[in-house]
């Protein structure tokens, strides 16, 4: 059965991937709303890649991975709304406000945040973000007309909003840009490829996959010969300074989950994990004196996989019963 966090985490559970042009659906669990939510196929994607822009309505819980103008309009009062944005791993997302009505001395509000946040839990986590939690907020009731155009510092933003003045309501432009070096990301997919560098930045970076994974670590350099160690508590690669550890958890902080494997040295070859977690992160830490690099691919876990034991595979940890 899924569990709570899939449910919350709807959005990204099977988001972007869809596939032959097919408009797909996700029923919001958690949202208080029978009406779903419209996932942007790839065949939209192509469509709109000529220069056209795409103009929509949102909805009070909403989820966009596409550059567009959007627009909400309270048809009754909305208290507790949220849309959230996604790019691909190495592309960084600003919105723009282009029109707000809202009453701010009445209760309303209009905030982004930098990263997403779901039932208390941050991702970034607050240790790997280089803004404090309340920097990551850019409030429209408090700034204005001051910062009408906020980017974000990886591939996921967000906006909190409640309006509740029927008629009242705002308009968006979200754009993307490049981002030479893609620190933090959740994962659109559930299966992938992706190099991870951090050039001599003192910073970690954490790669989110919200779904049960196999992960394949190809290339690691470092910096500074072989080796996987399994996590214990008298063990590990915390004093090592560059090292990358495996993370799993039902949650989306990445402070908050389990860590179940640490590579503390470099090597080239290939070390495969199974990690059965609603929440499976790769997270480099790095101490800024090297290059850092880390090359992986991953593709969802399936029930066969789940119950196929195989060395070299991390496989004690969030396994659902069968």
């Amino acid at each position: 059965m899924p569990s709570a966090f899939q449910f919350q985490c709807h959005l990204v559970l099977i988001v972007l991937a869809a596939s032959k042009g097919e408009t797909r659906y996700l029923e919001v669990r958690d949202a208080g709303e029978d009406d779903p939510f419209l996932l942007l196929s790839e065949d939209l994607k192509r469509e709109l890649s000529a220069g056209q822009i795409y103009r929509r309505s949102l909805r009070c819980i909403d989820m966009l991975s596409i550059e567009g103008q959007f627009t909400f309009t309270a048809a009754q009062p909305q208290l507790h709304c949220a849309t959230f944005f996604i790019g691909e791993p190495e592309e960084l997302i600003t919105i723009h406000y282009d029109f707000v009505n809202i009453d701010c001395q009445a209760g309303d509000f209009l905030k982004v945040f930098d990263g997403w946040i779901l039932k208390g839990e941050k991702f970034p986590s607050s240790l790997d973000h280089p803004l404090t939690t309340p920097q990551r907020y850019a409030d429209f009731c408090e700034s204005g007309n001051i910062q009408r155009s906020i980017r974000s510092s990886q591939n996921v933003a967000m906006i909190f909003f409640r309006i509740q003045q029927p008629g009242n309501g705002f308009t968006v432009t979200v754009k993307k840009s490049s981002n030479l070096f893609p620190c933090n990301v959740i994962s659109q997919t559930p299966s992938g490829r992706f190099t991870m560098v951090i050039p001599h930045q003192h910073r970690n970076c954490s790669f989110s996959i919200i779904y049960p994974v196999v992960i394949k670590i190809s290339d690691l350099i470092l910096g500074h010969l072989n080796g996987l160690f399994l996590k214990k508590p008298s063990a590990g690669c915390a004093g090592v300074g560059d090292f990358v550890e495996l993370l799993g958890g039902a949650g989306l902080d990445p402070s908050k989950m389990f860590p179940l494997a640490d590579l503390c040295h470099s090597f080239h070859g290939s070390a495969q994990m199974k990690i059965g977690c609603d929440n499976t992160v790769l997270r480099m830490v790095s101490s800024g004196k090297h290059i850092n690099r880390v090359t992986f691919e991953y593709h969802q876990l399936d029930l066969q996989e789940t119950e196929t034991r195989k060395e070299n595979s991390i496989e004690e940890f969030c396994f659902p019963s069968i």
